[in-house]
C-alpha cells in the first residue's frame, strides 16, 4: 500500500519547487520532508524527484503526482457528505489543468473564477498548444485540458466548447508599407509575420485558406499571447489574433483586417477525467457555460 503522507510530500516538493517552500507549506522541517520522499524512492526502487532549482518530478512522479490529487479530490468528497475529519495535510486542494494561451487571455478567466468562487479550490495552469493539451492527460500530468483534439482519451470524456476564432491583422502603418498594392501572394512572402512557436500553424493555414499558398515569410518567434498583439500594434509584423482581443482595437483603427470577412475558426473541447469528484463537475460545468456563451458556435 503506498505511503500517502510520503506521497503528499513529493506533491508538495513538486508544486512548490523546493523541499525548503514544501516543509514550510506542510508545517515540518525540510529534513522531514526529505526523509519522507527519500523512504519512498528507496521502496519504489526508483527516483521520484530531480534535484534541482527548481525540483521536478520524474515521469513516475509526474504519474505519483497525478494519483495523490486525485485522491485528495475523492478525500475532499467524502468529508462533505460525512462526520469524518478527512485531510493529508493542510496544503489546499489544488487542480492541475492545461489550456492553451489564447484561451487563457479570452474567456477561459471567466469560468476558473466561477469554479473557484464555488469551491475555494486552487488552479495550476499548464499552458501548452491547443493541439498539444490532451497528450499533457494522456500522461497523467493535468486532471482536465482544453484542446482542439477530438479524440478519445483513455479514462476521459471529450465534450466540445465551440470555435475560437482568429482575424489577421496588422497596424495601418504596416499596412501601408507592405500592402499597398493589396494582400498578394508577393506582399505575403515579404511581409514579415509573427508564430508563437514552431507548432503554431494559423498564419500558414490563413494564407492557404484564403490565397492558396504556402506561407514562406520573414518570422518573429513571439510565444506569447500579448505579446502577438503588441507586437502587430507597433507595425513589426501581421498574425492570426483572437477576435476577442482584436476587436476594439480594429474598432479604433490601431489594427486593420488584412481580408475582411475571412476569419478562421479553430475547434476547441474540454476532456476531462471521468474520475467521480465534485470539483471536477463544478469545473465542468463552468467551463462549458462560459465556453458555450463566449466562442463561436461548433458548425
Amino acid at each position: 500500500m503506498l505511503d500517502y503522507a510520503a506521497l503528499s510530500a513529493v506533491a508538495c516538493v513538486v508544486r512548490e519547487g523546493s523541499f525548503e517552500r514544501a516543509a514550510e507549506r506542510l508545517g515540518v522541517t525540510p529534513s522531514a520532508v526529505s526523509q519522507r520522499v527519500r523512504t519512498l524512492e528507496e521502496r519504489l526502487g526508483s527516483i521520484l524527484i530531480v534535484r534541482g532549482q527548481p525540483c521536478v518530478a520524474t515521469g513516475l512522479g509526474r504519474r505519483l503526482c497525478a494519483h495523490i490529487d486525485q485522491v485528495q479530490l475523492l478525500e475532499a468528497d467524502l468529508a462533505l457528505t460525512t462526520s469524518l475529519f478527512i485531510g493529508l495535510d493542510d496544503v489546499p486542494i489544488t487542480l492541475k489543468i492545461a489550456v492553451n494561451s489564447d484561451s487563457i487571455a479570452t474567456w477561459f478567466p471567466e469560468a476558473a473564477a466561477h469554479f473557484a468562487k464555488a469551491t475555494g479550490y486552487l488552479l495550476e495552469f499548464i499552458i501548452e498548444d491547443e493541439a498539444l493539451t490532451a497528450d499533457r492527460l494522456r500522461s497523467g500530468e493535468v486532471l482536465g485540458a482544453v484542446s482542439a483534439d477530438p479524440g478519445t482519451v483513455q479514462g476521459c470524456k471529450t465534450i466540445e466548447l465551440g470555435s475560437l476564432e482568429y482575424r489577421a491583422c496588422c497596424s495601418p502603418d504596416f499596412a501601408t508599407r507592405y500592402f499597398s498594392n493589396g494582400v498578394t501572394e508577393e506582399a505575403l512572402r515579404c511581409a514579415p509575420c509573427l508564430r508563437f512557436e514552431r507548432r503554431d500553424g494559423l498564419q500558414a493555414r490563413w494564407a492557404r485558406e484564403t490565397h492558396g499558398i504556402e506561407l514562406d515569410a520573414p518570422m518573429h518567434w513571439v510565444p506569447s499571447t500579448s505579446g502577438f498583439l503588441n507586437f502587430a500594434l507597433q507595425g513589426m509584423a501581421w498574425g492570426m489574433h483572437p477576435t476577442m482581443l482584436a476587436r476594439p482595437w480594429i474598432a479604433n483603427g490601431e489594427l486593420v483586417e488584412m481580408n475582411s470577412g475571412a476569419p478562421i475558426n479553430v475547434k476547441l473541447f474540454w476532456t476531462v477525467t471521468r474520475l467521480h469528484a465534485l470539483a471536477l463537475k463544478t469545473l465542468t460545468d463552468a467551463v462549458l457555460d462560459v465556453g458555450r456563451s463566449r466562442l463561436q458556435e461548433v458548425g
